[in-house]
């Protein structure tokens, strides 16, 4: 072959190999040039959140309250609801439904045990709404699994159990949120804020709806045929409260689920939202009264600044549900579930806000998500609700003996008082003992 036909064949084979290359190069690089379709959830467009700026939640027992508390979750943007615990299957299916019908997918797990939920890092947090009996067990377990926690109320059975709650959460650092939604509704909060601020002149009063104060040590019904477990776990349904046989009364009711231990009515259930607002209008929500006495159809108590405290269901404006009324030696105001205020002097109302009736949660819940963001205390930290759940136990140690008894808020013993002392706690099966 002559030296120039071979140099031909070179350069066009060079040629041919460098055309190849030019146009995979282009066809490439129009692919990258080309606009790319990501769907606007992923950056946060269309009114969504970006993942990144979601808080993945977990239930955990959402009965009728937990079922209503999640609608106020899913309602917020920045929720996603990943997986529901409970030992009802029925409940499982239903909160399943409802979740995968909200995102409009098959994604939402269920888990019978909550511990198999509180093993999923990529939760973030959890709302508890079992029955009473688990509240505080479920809540520690979860700050120790690294997870912030809304919590129904009553948060605890008594008053060892508050401050187990309290340490479990000042040691993990987790957020925690007791369900007393009323401190975030405006007319409480506005008359709080009279109080607080010397609107009223020195605090001499407060008064609390408990809403029924009898006192007992739970029952024990006749044993009934147990569910298979897959369909209702009784055992886990006991979880830390002592043995006792299947009754469907109790599996379906409220009053034995505060466990094996003494029952604490309706100063415990409704009227700790009363006296947790009390305790916030004393500035009192790292303490509790030092004195708890009965005194006819009402209770007592006296905090160490003097303040008196008193559980009383009569003599209310009727301004609503839950009230409250405080009282200082210049004025009074006075509120309800009905979202008005009364007060001594049409002035002290002169700033209020837009009512709102009733006790919705959604604020509350808003208070909570923006703190797991912040990792800032939410208006019903576990401080406040260590202190208001002794408050509430403390009364009603005081009602089941038919006594008065002085509690140290300090050293959280009741002074020289045996019989009283006994009654801070109670024995917890295993394994659930913490």
């Amino acid at each position: 072959m002559s030296d120039s036909l071979n140099t031909a064949l070179k350069r066009s084979t060079s040629n041919l190999t460098r055309r190849r290359f030019l146009k995979s190069t282009l066809k490439a690089g129009g692919l990258l040039l080309a606009p790319q379709i990501v769907p606007g959830r992923v950056l946060g467009l269309n009114g969504t959140v970006p993942p990144s700026e979601r808080i993945v939640l977990g239930g955990i027992g959402l009965g009728n309250r937990g079922t209503y508390d999640l609608s106020c979750f899913l309602g917020e943007p920045d929720v996603q609801f990943v997986a529901i615990c409970d030992i009802k299957a029925a409940r499982r299916e239903e909160i399943k439904k409802k979740a995968d019908e909200k995102y409009g997918n098959k994604d939402c797990a269920m888990y019978r045990d909550l511990r198999d939920l509180l093993a999923r890092n990529d939760i973030d947090a959890v709302l508890i709404a079992t029955g009473p009996n688990w509240h505080a067990t479920a809540a520690i377990l979860a700050a120790e699994a690294g997870k912030d926690v809304y919590c129904e109320k009553p948060c605890t059975k008594n008053i060892a159990q508050s401050l187990a709650l309290r340490d479990a959460f000042r040691r993990t650092g987790r957020v925690f949120q007791a369900g007393t939604q009323r401190r975030s509704l405006p007319n409480f909060m506005y008359a709080i804020d009279l109080a607080r601020r010397g609107k009223l002149g020195r605090l001499q009063t407060l008064y609390a709806h408990p809403d029924g104060l009898a006192t007992s040590m739970s029952g024990w019904a006749p044993a009934e045929s147990e569910p298979p477990k897959e369909q209702v776990d009784w055992n886990l349904y006991l979880g830390p409260a002592a043995w006792r046989p299947f009754n469907k009364k109790w599996l379906d009711g409220f009053n034995f689920e505060k466990g094996g231990g003494l029952t604490g009515g309706g100063c415990l259930e409704w009227g700790s939202h009363c006296v947790d607002l009390c305790q916030w209008a004393n500035d009192a929500d790292k303490t509790a009264p030092i004195e708890y006495e009965p005194q006819g159809d009402e209770l007592h108590a006296r905090y160490a600044n003097g303040v008196k405290l008193v559980l009383r269901d009569n003599g209310w404006i009727g301004l609503g549900s839950c009230p409250v009324r405080f009282e200082g030696d210049t004025g009074w105001v006075e509120t309800g579930d009905d979202g008005d205020l009364a007060a001594s002097a049409p002035a002290l109302l002169a700033n209020k806000r837009a009512k709102v009736s009733g006790y919705p949660a959604n604020f509350h819940v808003r208070n909570f998500l923006d703190c797991v963001k912040s990792r800032a205390l939410t208006r019903a930290n576990v401080e406040a609700a260590c202190q208001t759940h002794i408050t509430c136990h403390a009364a009603n140690i005081a009602l089941f003996l038919k006594r008065k008894v002085t509690y140290d808020p300090v050293k959280n013993q009741f002074i020289g008082d045996e019989e009283a002392n006994r009654l801070r706690s109670e024995a917890l099966r295993e394994p659930w003992r913490l």
